[in-house]
């Protein structure tokens, strides 16, 4: 059934208010001199509540370490299959020189003005949002279409985490990333919280076959660990 106008009214109103926050906490950010490494701490703790919320869940040193790697490419564009709470699209766009493309099964027309306005200040960066399943033909022919003429640098696969899953986001768009290019996948490690998170897997079989580095705080712990594949120039 449809809300009654106060419901519908006071959720327009809690959206402004939060809407109007978020922007706040992103004109701070842009407003300070920031490392890569306070980069990826806002990317942490940002702050913002709903889906203006932007936050993503890794290990500090892991996902630092990842950074470093992506800016020393000097990337013009970068592909990430996975968009989440935005807060790797908030390190990314820092990044990127060209355009960043975001994809995510999830609707983001709500937060879609403030992740288009991640980069920062005097950046030629852009922020395009594609939203549907990546698995599927028609995303793909999306994603092609919106590059264009153009090649992926680095490729951030961070979406489905079954091994059907993710392993189809490997074969969809590893095509598109150009030779010199890095992959990167999260969640590597055996040892996960759910039983669905099986990068593992995947991850076990390329090490056979690719130039690979793994950035792992602790093999020990449960979850995360990030796999980067480096191809050939």
């Amino acid at each position: 059934m449809p809300q009654n106008p106060p419901q519908s009214l006071g959720k327009k109103i809690k959206t402004f208010f939060r809407k109007r926050e978020a922007f706040r906490l992103l004109r701070k950010y842009h407003s300070e001199n920031l490392s890569i490494e306070d980069r990826t701490s806002w990317a942490m703790n940002f702050g913002g509540s709903g889906p203006f919320k932007i936050k993503t869940i890794q290990k500090p040193s892991e996902i630092t370490a990842l950074a470093h790697a992506v800016a020393e490419l000097k990337p013009k564009v970068i592909l990430e299959i996975g968009t989440a709470k935005g807060g790797t699209l908030l390190i990314w766009s820092s990044i990127a020189t060209d355009r960043v493309i975001t994809c995510d099964i999830s609707d983001m027309s709500v937060q879609a003005d403030l992740y288009k306005s991640l980069p920062p200040p005097g950046s030629s960066c852009k922020v395009e949002l594609l939203v549907g399943d990546s698995h599927s033909v028609g995303f793909k022919k999306r994603v092609a279409e919106t590059l264009g003429d153009q090649k992926v640098d680095f490729l951030f696969i961070d979406g489905d985490h079954t091994l059907q899953g993710v392993t189809a986001d490997y074969n969809n768009y590893r095509e598109f990333v150009r030779p010199g290019g890095i992959i990167a996948f999260h969640d590597i490690l055996e040892n996960q919280p759910l039983e669905v998170n099986q990068v593992f897997h995947l991850w076990k079989e390329l090490k056979k076959e690719c130039d690979t580095e793994e950035f792992v705080d602790d093999y020990d712990q449960c979850g995360y660990g990030i796999g980067i594949i480096r191809l050939a120039s």
